[in-house]
């Protein structure tokens, strides 16, 4: 076990130093362009502030993907779970909250709307680990098909129309600002960020997940109880998409099947350009936080060019996310013949 546990610790911190490196400075690039071409409206106050308010809920749900990733699987399921998991809540709030009830007597109501969802989200994950882990099926196939499943209850239990007329004071309470400047989303991304990062680095599990990623079998033989790891990584999944899921709630105050579709490519952008290996076993969050910044950056910036539409957002992406895999291809495969040519 030890040996193993050497090897994937080696090749984490290989990436971490490689890749940190080059999203740090990919990071400046897009910052000090954007901030050029757009010195009025970008890197202002007010830009920085409706930035800390966009990424935050797929910046949460990319972290959990990314932690699926880790193992060599994948959570394509993200957005299903976040949508049903807000749902579940915002029903439970238009039914249960009597109209116009005062703040005091609505606390205990918002309490157990959010128990809720972060109880159908931890469902959601270990419905799609039992999948991956018990009944051996691909992670890829398994969540594509969780994300379906989602997204039809959802739609089937709503009719397909937003659940609205939410108590004020949880869009309220959901859009506090600290100190008049940080929203209480960028808040818990970062603490989810950071809880993450030491999981990851500090954790017995943390290192489990990059044995199971490198040599699964390797971990096994190693007394590694895989399919138990796996389940519990997919419901930590589950459970960041419905923190994901309440954060949108709150900032459109309604909850809806369709919400956030794109966010499932991006989230697969961040881990890969994150440095996230999609084989499994290596990557970090530092890495994946910068992904985040660079995208929210772009994303920013061009929505500052009128010329630009929102239409060609996914050929973007699409078209950033393929431009990754091969720039990555190509680094792996360089890596590997420096490795050879010193091992000879």
């Amino acid at each position: 076990m030890t040996a193993i546990t050497a090897a994937a610790g080696g090749r984490a911190r290989r990436s971490r130093d490689e890749n940190v490196i080059r999203l740090l400075g990919l990071l400046v690039f897009v910052f000090v362009l954007m901030t050029i071409l757009r010195p009025a409206q970008f890197a202002t106050l007010a830009d920085f502030n409706s930035m800390m308010r966009q990424f935050p809920e797929y910046g949460i749900m990319a972290i959990g993907m990314s932690l699926t990733m880790i193992t060599g699987g994948i959570d394509l399921g993200v957005v299903g779970a976040a949508n049903l998991s807000a749902i579940v809540a915002a029903k439970f709030l238009v039914a249960a909250v009597p109209p116009g009830a005062p703040p005091q007597q609505v606390v205990p109501y918002l309490v157990a709307a959010v128990g809720l969802a972060l109880a159908t989200g931890l469902a959601c994950g270990a419905f799609a680990g039992i999948l991956i882990a018990r009944f051996n099926i691909p992670a890829i196939l398994a969540t594509l098909g969780t994300q379906q499943l989602y997204t039809g209850i959802a739609i089937g239990i709503t009719s397909g129309r937003p659940q609205s007329h939410l108590p004020l004071l949880y869009s309220k309470v959901g859009n506090t600002e600290f100190l008049n400047f940080f929203p209480l989303s960028f808040i818990l991304f970062v603490a989810i960020a950071v809880a993450a990062g030491f999981m990851l680095s500090r954790t017995r599990f943390g290192t489990s997940l990059y044995m199971i990623g490198t040599n699964a079998q390797a971990a096994s033989y190693a007394g590694l109880t895989n399919a138990s790891i796996l389940l519990r990584t997919y419901m930590i999944s589950g459970f960041l998409s419905s923190v994901a899921g309440l954060i949108m709630m709150a900032r459109a105050n309604s909850a809806k099947a369709e919400y956030g579709v794109p966010y499932t490519l991006q989230c697969v952008l961040i881990a890969v350009l994150g440095g996230i290996d999609p084989y499994g076993g290596s990557g970090n969050i530092a890495g994946v936080t910068l992904a985040i910044l660079i995208l929210q950056f772009l994303s920013s910036g061009l929505n500052m060019f009128n010329n630009v539409s929102n239409f060609y957002r996914d050929v973007i992406w699409g078209g950033v996310l393929l431009l990754v895999l091969v720039v990555n291809r190509f680094l792996s495969r360089r890596s590997e013949r420096r490795a050879v040519l010193k091992a000879s």
